[in-house]
């Protein structure tokens, strides 16, 4: 006899007990291609299809640049840790349903003596449950669909796509940007890389070929985990050293997030002053962003890798043709007084936030309200990087920078980390999908349900049919008996 296990059971009984989807309740309207449209495949975008979808709001559609699955999000391709950076039982794209979470599905394939063991989720194990996540509840991206620019209408937006190379202009009412760290920016190169050939470097968000690095001597710009995440991966690779320069005089190691890991903070941090705000994300980047102890040890663990403290690149410049001749195409980085030459260089420099690089955004991005227009803080607290995050409504909408102008960014929501001065985290990961999917998905609902209040107030003051007619109950009327005397 053949025993199998149904991984899925508990989770199908959830939704059998929660009962069916709610039906679309959001009128069609004439040329309007879709009521929301999020950009970004990954787990976030995937979880904002479901919350819509519980929510009742119908035409909803995700899009992403990625060729497949496989390659969208982080998780698979740019993102080198074993582990995830956060705990392991935070509340994620579950949404309150506990069939639902990453410890369901592990324990239901490992046992819950394996989740038990475990410190925090491997990547690629947590690539999995997404793509179960998306499978299991029918969530459909279409891959191969690039957002080329965005263009306001009355009411709605033009869509300029690619879809599998080939332009085309769909229409929608709402925007939700789930598109991760880059999603307001992009990678943050340093100036001093800016004259050397890309052959010779890359950012960590690059895809990277570490096996072409076997052998090789590789710097390494930054300290934060992407950095020793990246430096890892190539001393696994076989490189012959890996040298990792640090500006600061060492490592952060300050995790200012952790203190405020608490409901109270979680909960009500959106309505703080903006001088408290401001203070709180001036105050995480002064500290530094910590790496994991994990990502240190992991490059630690080889004697051909090496730190340098107070390390700041002065210039990098590619080695001459004679130079060449003799070593190979090279690089030479000063460093304080010293020079090293490099085969490789590898900048974890982060990403920058500033809306008017985004050319999906070039039509307005003139409009959006940053930090530095609504915020002028104290001289000893300035900071130019986070001047440039925009400043965002209670429902992560873009706001404008006079009102009037651009009345319609109230409909674009931004769920990535250039809502960090705003929220107080890094917005897109984890720990914000509790708080801040459901505030998103409820100003949708209201916003889509006021403007289309006239048929609404139709549909629930018309004409309503009788549940049943008076021949029901008829027969049970009280009538007074003939010639009876009454009381």
């Amino acid at each position: 006899m053949t025993t199998t296990t149904d991984f899925d059971f508990a989770a199908r009984e959830a939704l059998r007990l929660l009962g069916p989807d709610p039906e679309n309740w959001v009128p069609d309207r004439p040329g309007i291609d879709h009521n929301v449209t999020i950009i970004g495949g990954s787990g976030s975008g995937s979880t904002f299809v479901f919350a819509l979808r519980r929510a009742g709001i119908g035409r909803v559609t995700e899009i992403d640049t990625a060729d497949d699955e496989a390659h969208a999000g982080v998780w698979l391709t740019r993102a080198r840790m074993r582990t995830l950076r956060t705990p392991k039982n935070l509340p994620g794209p579950e949404l309150g349903i506990p069939e639902l979470s990453f410890q369901a599905w592990y324990e239901a394939r490992h046992g819950a003596a394996a989740y038990a063991e475990i410190d925090r989720i491997e990547r690629v194990a947590w690539a999995e449950y997404l793509s179960w996540y998306r499978h299991f509840l029918g969530i459909q991206v279409r891959y191969r669909t690039k957002l080329v620019r965005i263009e306001p209408d009355a009411g709605f937006f033009r869509l300029h796509l690619e879809v599998n190379g080939v332009p085309q202009v769909e229409t929608t009412r709402k925007i939700i940007f789930a598109n991760g760290v880059a999603g307001t920016g992009g990678p943050y190169i340093p100036p001093v890389l800016a004259d050397l050939p890309r052959t010779l470097y890359a950012h960590t968000a690059d895809a990277i070929d570490f096996e072409a690095l076997r052998g090789k001597t590789v710097a390494v710009l930054g300290a934060a985990a992407s950095a020793f995440d990246a430096a890892g991966v190539a001393l696994e690779s076989g490189a012959k050293a890996v040298h990792l320069f640090v500006r600061r005089s060492e490592i952060a190691s300050l995790s200012v997030l952790r203190v405020r890991d608490y409901p109270g903070v979680y909960d009500n941090y959106p309505q703080l002053p903006d001088a408290a705000r401001w203070f709180q994300a001036w105050r995480f980047h002064q500290a530094g962003t910590a790496p994991p102890p994990n990502s240190i040890k992991r490059a630690i663990a080889f004697p051909n890798f090496h730190i340098h403290l107070s390390a700041p690149w002065k210039s990098v410049r590619k080695m001459g043709d004679a130079e060449a001749a003799a070593k190979g195409e090279r690089i030479a980085i000063q460093v304080n007084d010293d020079v090293f030459e490099f085969d490789f260089a590898i900048a974890g420099t982060g990403y920058f936030v500033d809306p008017t690089k985004r050319p999906e955004l070039a039509d307005f991005a003139q409009h959006i309200a940053l930090w530095r227009d609504r915020y002028e803080p104290p001289e000893d607290l300035r900071d130019d990087n986070l001047g440039m995050h925009p400043y965002l409504g209670s429902a992560h909408e873009y706001q404008e920078k006079v009102p009037g102008t651009a009345p319609y960014l109230k409909d674009i929501h931004v769920f990535n980390p250039a809502g960090l001065v705003s929220f107080g985290l890094p917005v897109g990961d984890i720990h914000s999908i509790r708080r801040d999917v459901p505030a998103i998905v409820s100003r949708i609902s209201h916003d889509l349900f006021f403007e289309d209040w006239a048929h609404h107030e139709a549909r629930i003051t018309g004409d309503i049919a009788p549940d049943f007619e008076n021949s029901l109950y008829a027969a049970a009327v009280w009538k007074q008996p003939s010639g009876a005397a009454t009381c």
